[in-house]
């Protein structure tokens, strides 16, 4: 599997101290217990909140990792990807601050080598910071941690040989319990002449040491949409091209348009219902050529970004030895996270259709307890929110109002829009707007959806709010400090107590006052 680190001659000593946390070049192997009570294949977040999690527990645990411990979330995903963002907000930040005619200077740590409106990325620098936050965070990830708690850790191709055992070389690992953690990848869709164009993906794209000239991005979701922003924000020029009719499909269409404005706004081209027809590759570019109904139309770059999808990795692992029964959407599990062999679990990515890393953390503390104890935890207990990290963010949680509708629940919608709010407005961040969803009758939260930089740090209180059962009127109980964009669930709570005051209930308000006088 391709993954953004640098072949060994090109480190530089941020590649260094990662791989020397997540793989050591000179690791040496354990000699295997007798029996452990879990193996864990995938050294990822799901299998080290499981590995780690029963070790503190006191369980014997062994842990298979086959390339770099972390995963994708810290070596192509999460991490190095939200340090690129960041710079490319910085940037941006300083271009607005600019123009606004208020002075100031360059963010030099994030890359930004000028001030002002005429601020400009320095693309070398901005990566090299991310290698670097990136190998700051790796030690949480790394062998040293594992092992100090208590885990085997094993580097090496995992295979089961039996529904009892795994096989890593020529070492036997015999389990009580097994977890399978091996996540997923990004996915090629079958366009004529793609594979050969040398096209990236996630996992290859954050190798870059210096700026693509022009970039063209083939998908339209949260991946997709977030670095086509943040390298047209450090200086590309960017092409989104996509089947889907807007960008986001998932989520809220209101949402969805604020985000696509915000594109639009820093450059972002975009080449929505298009059939893609081939790709091709010269020495200078590639050209992504496709259709939207009316006759070909090509566009050519320097670099191209698929960013259309994952594959859940489950090639390889001998499933069938163990009795582990394998789909296209990757390892089946019941909704204990069990698979066909009762034995084995899975969690994260190569089994669930969510493919966050909180899901694979939460996922994960599910396995353990049941299959370190008699436990009957449900995945579909979990509140799950997501978030798109643009800029505003798409922060999203529970059902929309066509999920209510389909689910057959009443539901009463309730909008507040940023411009609404004061901070918000101080700020100059008034894109976006809150949404609420609630039972009219109840006021249960039945789901949210928030547009606004910082959104995903803003939803954790309606995911609590559904997480406890708690109503709207909680929400509104709940006191924010002021002035904060926090407010807005406090005031979306507030409103829907206000249809709870029917002309009835106002009447009768009206004569205990009249009386109370």
């Amino acid at each position: 599997m391709s993954v953004a680190v640098p072949p060994d001659d090109e480190h530089d000593e941020h590649d260094g101290t990662l791989i020397a946390n997540v793989h050591p070049p000179d690791w040496v192997n354990p000699t295997p217990a007798d029996r452990y009570n879990l193996v864990v294949i995938g050294g990822g977040t799901a299998g080290l909140v499981s590995a780690m999690g029963a070790a503190g527990l006191g369980a014997r645990v062994a842990l298979v990792e086959r390339h770099l411990l972390g995963g994708d979330c810290l070596n192509t995903g999460c991490v190095p990807s939200k340090a690129l963002i960041s710079a490319a907000r910085a940037i941006a930040d300083a271009r607005r601050v600019g123009a606004s005619g208020v002075g100031a200077s360059g963010i030099g740590a994030s890359g930004v080598g000028a001030s002002g409106a005429g601020a400009e990325a320095d693309f070398g620098a901005v990566m090299a910071r991310l290698r670097r936050l990136r190998a700051g965070i790796a030690p949480h990830d790394g062998v040293r941690r594992i092992t100090g708690a208590g885990v085997d850790v094993f580097f090496g191709e995992a295979r089961f040989i039996s529904d009892r055992t795994v096989a890593v070389g020529d070492a036997r690992l015999h389990f009580a319990r097994a977890v399978i953690a091996t996540g997923a990848r990004p996915s090629l869709p079958p366009i004529p002449g793609l594979a050969e164009a040398a096209a990236h993906t996630s996992g290859t794209i954050f190798s870059l040491t210096a700026l693509p000239r022009t970039l063209v991005v083939i998908g339209a979701g949260p991946i997709g949409c977030e670095l086509a922003q943040a390298f047209a924000r450090l200086g590309s020029a960017v092409t989104i091209v996509s089947l889907d009719a807007r960008v986001l499909p998932r989520e809220d269409p209101d949402a969805a348009a604020v985000v696509s404005a915000a594109l639009a706004e820093d450059g972002v081209q975009l080449r929505l219902g298009a059939r893609l027809v081939r790709v091709g590759r010269s020495a200078a570019e590639t050209t992504v050529v496709f259709d939207r109904g009316a006759g070909e139309e090509q566009v050519s770059a320097a670099c191209v970004l698929v960013a259309t999808g994952r594959t859940p990795n489950t090639e390889g692992l001998g499933l069938d030895q163990a009795g582990v029964e394998v789909d296209r959407s990757g390892v089946v599990v019941d909704d204990h996270l069990r698979t066909t062999n009762p034995r084995i679990f899975a969690a994260g990515d190569v089994c669930s259709p969510l493919k966050f890393t909180h899901a694979a953390d939460a996922m994960a503390r599910i396995v353990l307890q049941n299959a370190l104890f008699p436990g009957r935890a449900r995945v579909s207990r979990l509140v799950v929110p997501r978030c798109t990290f643009t800029d505003p963010e798409i922060a999203h949680v529970g059902r929309t109002r066509a999920d209510a509708g389909r689910d057959g629940l009443p539901c009463l919608t309730l909008d507040l829009p940023l411009s609404d709010v004061d901070r918000a407005a101080l700020e100059g961040e008034t894109r976006g707007f809150a949404r609420l969803h609630v039972h009219p009758a109840t006021g249960k939260v039945l789901g949210a959806t928030l547009v606004a930089r910082g959104a995903g740090d803003m939803i954790g209180p309606v995911v609590l709010a559904m997480t406890a059962g708690l109503s709207a009127g909680a929400l509104a109980d709940s006191i924010a400090p002021y002035p904060t964009q926090g407010e807005v669930w406090k005031r979306l709570g507030d409103a829907w107590r206000r249809t709870r005051f029917s002309a009835r209930v106002r009447s009768l308000v009206g004569v205990w006052l009249r009386w109370a006088r």
